[in-house]
């Protein structure tokens, strides 16, 4: 009996949309939200930008976004493609031109932008690329570049241009017999991104790209991006995610995996539950935290580890965990395993006992997951 069936108020019911694939990953439809991210190389650079999606596949991202501004960028992202292992979908912005040759190199999704791409005939040059090399689209609405007859409509963006911005565009796909296409309607203001996806997801079936445009550094854009994509996650709306911030690819890989998993919607690695420390602690909670974290980076296996400073929440929190740690006296505190008291382990060797600890319960999964299969 799962987790979710026993606490219904923990359910989220997801959006129903149809599925489309984007490379390997299939998008919409029941599937894992998928977590993506964007290189900030220059994309001529290829050792560069290769080392950078390697890196970001590695972090757990299922996607990567590049950018493809010119002729040489298109002829360096075919030996990308040829390199990355995962899904590339190239970032396509003014000329058209730079789409075909996108899905000429091997991408697996276009990302347009409707209102800076080019007229109708142009947009249908791009569909017959896409179509002839199985690659499929994101419409990508910004508020920061709409269409100007929409602008002149409405008098400034908001959600409601955002929402007719992107029906226009899904009209132009589908009038050209294209289906294999998902939505993002994004803006850097939280409240006008979330009345425009709301309507969009209302309006459509395709599936659903989230995204704070522009969202700001990583402690601010964090932030900013967990208020709009979670609420909007908790709402059942979105099949695929990109945290979008100042700061290392990498990194928003990870806050986009911490927003899932804050939901429930997706696990990867070690899920830390920790306290924020007080006078009660029995050991240095916020350093053992920031250590553990660094030495069990390279976990993916979904698990939890509560690492609490002392016995007021420590073994009630410890019970809900794979393996935990409550902080006691006289320099040791106690390590509890399938959330029950196992032994007393002393404050000096803890770290290097709970990764022991965390690496044999991730291969336990692991070779459960094994034979089940």
């Amino acid at each position: 009996m799962s987790e979710n069936h026993i606490r219904p108020w923990k359910n989220i019911y997801r959006r129903k949309s149809r599925q489309i694939m984007v490379g390997s990953v299939p998008v919409g439809g029941g599937a894992p939200i998928a977590v993506q991210t964007m290189t900030n190389t220059l994309t001529t650079d290829i050792p560069a930008t290769i080392a950078q999606v390697q890196a970001a596949a590695e972090a757990g991202a299922d996607i990567v976004r590049i950018s493809v501004p010119d002729e040489a960028s298109s002829k360096a992202l075919k030996e990308i493609v040829a390199q990355s292992p995962v899904p590339i979908v190239a970032d396509i912005h003014f000329h058209y031109k730079r789409g075909i040759e996108a899905a000429e190199a091997g991408a697996a999704c276009l990302r347009i932008n409707p209102g800076n791409i080019g007229d109708e005939a142009r947009v249908r040059e791009v569909i017959k690329a896409a179509n002839d090399h199985n690659c499929s689209i994101r419409i990508g609405v910004n508020a920061g570049s709409l269409e100007k007859h929409l602008l002149e409509k409405y008098g400034e963006p908001c959600p409601d241009a955002m929402v007719e911005s992107g029906l226009e565009h899904i009209r132009i796909l589908q009038d050209n017999d294209f289906h294999n296409f998902k939505i993002s309607v994004k803006a850097s203001d939280v409240f006008m991104s979330a009345a425009a996806y709301q309507g969009i997801a209302e309006a459509t079936d395709a599936p659903i790209h989230l995204g704070i445009t522009e969202a700001g550094g990583l402690m601010s854009g964090t932030i900013k991006s967990a208020i709009g994509l979670g609420n909007l996650l908790w709402m059942g709306i979105g099949d695929t995610i990109r945290v979008s911030l100042s700061a290392d690819p990498v990194e928003e890989v990870k806050v986009g995996y911490d927003i899932l998993k804050s939901l429930g919607l997706r696990h990867r690695g070690v899920n830390i539950i920790s306290c924020p420390s007080c006078a009660r602690q029995g050991f240095d909670v916020i350093k053992t935290v920031e250590t553990l974290e660094d030495r069990l980076a390279h976990i993916k296996t979904p698990m939890s580890l509560s690492i609490i400073g002392c016995v007021v929440n420590g073994p009630g929190e410890a019970l809900m965990t794979d393996v935990g740690f409550t902080g006691g006296g006289a320099g040791s505190g106690m390590v509890y395993l399938a959330g029950k008291a196992s032994h007393k382990m002393s404050n000096a060797e803890m770290v290097d006992h709970i990764v022991e600890q965390v690496e044999a319960k991730a291969a336990q999964i692991e070779t459960e997951k094994a034979a089940a299969d």
